[in-house]
């Protein structure tokens, strides 16, 4: 005789119902030795170059700074943080700590603000655009050398475009790599320059990714085109504004080949930013333990100010 079919199912204990969750989650999780195999295959060559390249320099720097070397960089004098607090107490490093905030903070706003605006204009329907947007994004094109000999031809004092204008027009000329007070100026302007094609270019695709109707339903209300770029268009983008801001803070305290090549540093130290004073200090006066310890420095500074980014910006970011 059949069983009826809406007999009762006997219910499962929730004993036994763990068990079968516990072994399916140990089955889903085990490992054997051939896919261990595999992962060690995999990830071995990258671990050997990062271990070799990254996590050793940084055990290094961070024991080289606790110690006075020769000029070979090998340690000589167990000193802890006494070359910590002679940096700290040195006019001299102070000075170039200020310029590199005053050229990191330039940088970083100038280069946010023209990238903003020149997606703008270039996400604009207009005759033309496309030759503006392949000149927007020409800078990425252009190694910081070519970009060197640019602008030391531009700042030239005497066939430099600049103060041939301003001799044209019966204007002062200005020594600006000669100057410290113009060198620094001149330096923040290259460096914009250079960052503006790799900005313009992330800009652009978020103004590219925003929807239509927004703008559609401003139009309709009849809200003005400031009103829609400060309540539609940077919120929209502002995950994007968060990833620029912080690389682009990131590498202006890195910078060093614009530097190296435009004023090596000068005139008087004006334009001597962190990076390079750790590559004088290590590679030309051969003071490693000194370099070493601005590094560290250098790398608690970045640190700091990503972190207090995060907590300022991260928190008007509209996912």
């Amino acid at each position: 005789m059949e069983e009826p079919l809406n007999r009762k199912l006997k219910p499962l204990s929730n004993k036994s119902v763990t068990l079968k969750t516990q072994s399916i989650e140990k089955s889903s999780y085990d490992v054997n030795a051939h896919d261990k195999f595999y992962a060690w295959f995999f990830l071995g060559p990258s671990l050997v170059i990062l271990s070799i390249f990254v996590f050793y320099p940084m055990m290094r720097t961070l024991y080289l700074s606790f110690f006075l070397t020769n000029s070979l960089g090998h340690p000589s004098v167990f000193v802890g943080f006494s070359n910590y607090i002679n940096l700290l107490t040195s006019s001299a490093y102070l000075d170039s700590l200020t310029a590199t905030l005053i050229y990191v903070i330039a940088v970083s706003i100038l280069t946010l603000v023209f990238g903003l605006l020149l997606a703008q204009t270039a996400s604009k329907k207009i005759a033309g655009i496309n030759i503006f947007r392949t000149i927007f994004s020409g800078t990425m094109g252009v190694s910081v050398s070519v970009a060197a000999i640019f602008w030391l031809f531009i700042f030239n004092p005497s066939i430099g475009l600049l103060d041939q204008v301003a001799s044209f027009f019966h204007l002062p000329t200005i020594n600006w790599l000669t100057q410290p007070s113009w060198a620094m100026t001149a330096v923040i302007i290259s460096t914009v320059w250079m960052n503006l094609g790799f900005t313009f270019l992330i800009f652009f695709g978020a103004f590219q990714s925003v929807p239509k109707f927004f703008y559609e339903a401003a139009e309709i209300e009849g809200l003005s085109r400031s009103y829609q770029f400060f309540h539609i268009t940077l919120p929209m983008i502002s995950p994007t504004i968060f990833f620029i801001s912080i690389i682009t803070l990131i590498e202006s305290f890195k910078s060093f080949g614009l530097i190296d090549l435009m004023t090596a540093g000068g005139p008087n130290n004006a334009t001597n930013l962190l990076v390079y004073r750790i590559y004088q200090d290590a590679f030309l006066s051969g003071n490693y333990g000194s370099a070493s310890t601005q590094s560290v420095i250098l790398a608690i500074i970045i640190a700091l100010f990503t972190l207090i980014q995060f907590k300022l910006l991260e928190k008007k970011v509209t996912y």
